[in-house]
C-alpha cells in the first residue's frame, strides 16, 4: 500500500481523496495554486505545496511543478482527481518515469479511451453495441457522403479527440453534411489537434446511462450498477441518480454486463464510467470516462462502496475488494451539482460567499470545499458543492433532495439550484419522461415565455 500520496487537484475532490486516504492510514500532500492558499484541502492535508499563480496552466495544469511536490515530499503516488490532469496521458506517461503511481488509469489505456475512435474499436471487439456509422475516421466528403447514405440520417458529426459535448454537430441531410464536413475537420485541428472525425447515427431522443466499473488490471472486472445523467445542459450533467430509473431488469442486466465486459477485455485496472445512449430496449456505446467522475457518490450511497479508496487499492495492486455476486444495490440516490452560475442564463458568478449552511438530515449528503466567506475562484469549475439524498424508494429521494434545497443556503453568489429545484419537481423528471436534450427544450421555452 502507498505510504503518501499528493493529490493533484482542488476543491470537493481534494478533500474527498484527502479522507479516503485517512481511512488507509495514508499520508497526504496538497497542492494549491496562490489563489487557493486558505483553501480547505489545504488546511486539511498532511502537507501542502504551492505549485504556482492562480492560472490553471500555471499551477494545477503544469505538469513539472505537479511532479517536483511529488518528489520533494517523497510522495509515492499521485492521485488526480478528475479534470485537470486526470485524462492527460503525457502526465500518465511522465508520472510512469518518475517512477511514481498514478492512481489513474495507464498511459495506454488513457490513450485508448481519449480517442473516440480507439474507443469504439476497442467497444466493437468486446462485443458492445455500436451506433451505425463509420468504423474509422473519414477523411474525404466523398467518403463521408457514402456513409451518410448507408447509415442514413440524421447523424452526428463527431471530433475524435473531442469531449464535453465539444466538437459535435448534427447532420440532417445531404446539404448539412456538404456544408460541415471542412469546417467541422478544421475546427477539430484547432481544438484538439487533430483533424480526425467519424460520423454515427444520431438519436434524437436518447437517454444517457452510465455503468461504474473497476478492473483489476489482470482480466478482472465487475460492474456498480447505473447511474442516470440525461437531465444535461449542453451535454454537462446537472442532476445525477443511481440506478438509472425506467429500465427493465433485463435491460439494466445487459447494459451492465457489457460495461463489465468492456474492462475485462482490455485488461483496465481501477475505476472508469462506461457510458450509453439508451432509446428503448435498445442501447449503444457512447465513450469511456477513464477516471473518477464527479457524480461517483450516488453509486457510493446505493452500493455502500467507497469509489475512491477502491481506486487506490487497485493502483497498488490489491485487485478488487469483492465479487460481482457480492453487490449490493439498496435504495436510491440523486444528486444536483451546486454550481456558482445564474441558474438561467448558466453565466459563471464566482466571488465570496456571505453566508452559508448546508442541509442535514437522515440520507442527506454534501461533498463540498466551502464555508461562509470562502471565494469562489473565477479562474476554475464553478462547482461549489455536490448535494445528495439517499432514500429507500426513488419517490422519497426527490422529497428528501427537495426539502435539501430548501435548507441550503448559499448567500452572496448566485447558483444552479433554483433551477435544479424546479427540474426536480416537474412531471418530467418525477415520471422519467426526460432524455438529453430536455433540459436545453425546457431552459429555452422558460426564457422565451419570460
Amino acid at each position: 500500500m502507498f505510504k503518501k500520496i499528493l493529490i493533484a487537484n482542488r476543491g470537493e475532490i481534494a478533500l474527498r481523496v484527502i479522507r479516503a486516504c485517512r481511512e488507509l492510514g495514508i499520508h497526504t500532500v496538497a497542492v494549491y495554486s496562490k489563489a487557493d492558499e486558505s483553501a480547505l484541502h489545504v488546511r486539511f492535508a498532511d502537507e501542502a505545496v504551492c505549485i504556482g499563480p492562480p492560472a490553471a496552466t500555471r499551477s494545477y495544469l503544469h505538469q513539472p511543478a505537479v511532479l517536483s511536490a511529488a518528489k520533494i515530499t517523497g510522495a509515492d503516488a499521485i492521485h488526480p482527481g478528475y479534470g485537470f490532469l486526470a485524462e492527460n496521458a503525457q502526465f500518465a506517461k511522465a508520472v510512469r518515469a518518475s517512477r511514481l503511481s498514478l492512481i489513474g488509469p495507464s498511459y495506454e489505456h488513457l490513450r485508448m479511451f481519449g480517442d473516440k475512435l480507439s474507443a469504439k474499436a476497442a467497444a466493437r471487439k468486446a462485443g458492445l453495441p455500436l451506433l451505425l456509422g463509420s468504423e474509422g475516421s473519414v477523411g474525404t466528403l466523398e467518403e463521408a457522403l457514402e456513409i451518410a447514405e448507408a447509415a442514413g440520417y440524421p447523424l452526428m458529426l463527431k471530433a475524435a479527440g473531442g469531449g464535453g459535448g465539444k466538437g459535435m454537430r448534427i447532420i440532417e441531410d445531404e446539404e448539412a453534411l456538404r456544408r460541415s464536413f471542412d469546417v467541422a475537420r478544421a475546427e477539430s485541428q484547432a481544438a484538439f489537434g487533430s483533424s480526425d472525425v467519424f460520423l454515427e447515427r444520431f438519436l434524437r431522443r436518447p437517454r444517457h446511462v452510465e455503468v461504474q466499473v473497476g478492473g483489476d488490471g489482470a482480466g478482472g472486472g465487475m460492474h456498480f450498477g447505473t447511474r442516470d445523467c440525461s437531465m444535461q445542459r449542453r451535454h454537462q450533467k446537472i442532476i445525477e441518480e443511481a440506478p438509472a430509473p425506467g429500465l427493465s431488469d433485463a435491460l439494466r442486466n445487459r447494459i451492465c454486463e457489457a460495461a463489465a465486459s468492456l474492462v475485462r477485455d482490455v485488461g483496465y485496472q481501477t475505476v472508469c464510467t462506461v457510458e450509453f445512449l439508451v432509446e428503448g430496449e435498445e442501447f449503444f456505446f457512447l465513450e469511456v470516462n477513464p477516471r473518477i467522475q464527479v457524480e461517483h457518490p450516488v453509486t457510493e450511497e446505493v452500493t455502500g462502496v467507497d469509489l475512491i479508496t477502491e481506486q487506490i487499492k487497485l493502483a497498488a495492486g490489491l485487485g478488487l475488494s469483492m465479487r460481482q455476486d457480492e453487490l449490493q444495490i439498496r435504495g436510491h440516490a440523486i444528486e444536483v451539482r451546486v454550481n456558482a452560475e445564474d441558474p438561467l442564463t448558466f453565466v459563471p458568478s464566482p466571488g465570496r460567499i456571505t453566508g452559508y449552511h448546508e442541509p442535514g438530515g437522515l440520507g442527506i449528503r454534501v461533498d463540498s470545499a466551502v464555508h461562509e466567506q470562502a471565494m469562489v475562484q473565477p479562474y476554475y469549475d464553478s462547482l461549489v458543492a455536490k448535494l445528495i439524498a439517499r432514500a429507500p424508494t426513488r419517490e422519497l429521494a426527490i422529497q428528501r433532495l427537495d426539502w435539501a434545497i430548501d435548507e441550503m443556503v448559499v448567500e452572496g453568489i448566485k447558483t444552479t439550484l433554483p433551477t435544479q429545484k424546479e427540474l426536480l419537481n416537474g412531471d418530467a423528471f418525477r415520471k422519467v419522461r426526460y432524455h438529453t436534450r430536455y433540459v436545453d427544450e425546457w431552459l429555452r421555452a422558460k426564457r422565451d415565455t419570460r
